[in-house]
């Protein structure tokens, strides 16, 4: 049995990212969301999920890039080493953040897979536990792509192997669960429809996330710092359109969330 939870991040970053993960889950395949607790947009995202109750909502925790909160993954680590941000009271204040505004979650992920961090893993395993929130993302691509990715993302996603075993050690030692298989991060802002119906066809047995960004790109998200505008609305072409649900059928793939999982 093959069954795929689409997953959107970034829900709550701008108000037309949010209508595009709305958008992408009305009309096209997307099931699940995960939404930023430090987002401009929040309080938009949180009355959109409240008015589609079908949509599967998670967390997406994060760690850089935010107001009081390192930029970069080498300043995020230098902060750690020395002290400077407490990782499980901030990764705990924002999925309370969230739980506080009525919304019940069923996955994490974090910002920029920040998550494959030893000391980062180890406080999601036990906001995830202490939540009582069961599935947490392993961020590791399946090798089956219908186009190679560029070399640099390429060369990031085989380095992210190298911390799988401990990754994948430390959820099983605090009872959180993850797909099988994952999908997205070599793919993200660089496919259409076409190519997105091939990886679907491409998919091996067992549960997969696909990772996805769709929104539409308004002068709100223009404005943004994220090199992800343009290319969100071609993924949420991709996500709507006709030839990718019926690819989901002609490979036997069943569209689930994780609650349904």
């Amino acid at each position: 049995m093959k069954r795929l939870v689409v997953n959107a991040d970034d829900f709550g970053f701008t108000c037309d990212v949010n209508r595009g993960i709305i958008e992408a889950h009305r009309n096209g395949i997307l099931t699940a969301t995960t939404l930023m607790a430090t987002g401009e947009a929040f309080e938009d995202a949180v009355e959109l999920a409240r008015a589609n109750p079908s949509l599967d909502v998670g967390g997406h925790v994060v760690l850089v890039g935010s107001p009081g909160l390192p930029r970069t993954i080498p300043q995020l680590v230098r902060a750690i080493a020395l002290g400077r941000i407490r990782v499980y009271e901030e990764i705990a204040a924002q999925v309370r953040r969230i739980v506080d505004a009525g919304l019940k979650l069923t996955h994490l992920d974090t910002h920029k897979h920040t998550h494959l961090l030893p000391p980062v893993l180890d406080a999601l395993a036990r906001v995830s536990a202490d939540f009582g929130i069961p599935w947490v993302r392993r961020p590791f691509d399946f090798p089956i792509h219908p186009r190679p990715a560029g070399l640099v993302k390429r060369a990031v996603s085989a380095s992210f192997s190298l911390l799988r075993a401990r990754f994948e050690r430390e959820l099983g030692r605090r009872g959180c669960r993850s797909t099988d298989h994952f999908a997205g991060f070599q793919l993200t802002g660089n496919y259409d429809s076409a190519e997105l119906a091939a990886l679907i066809r491409a998919l091996p047995d067992g549960s997969t996330e696909f990772m996805c960004h769709p929104g539409f790109c308004g002068n709100e998200l223009r404005g943004a710092e994220t090199r992800l505008k343009e290319s969100r609305e071609r993924e949420l072409r991709a996500l709507v359109s006709p030839a990718v649900r019926a690819a989901l059928g002609e490979a036997r793939v069943e569209l689930v969330s994780y609650r349904e999982l």
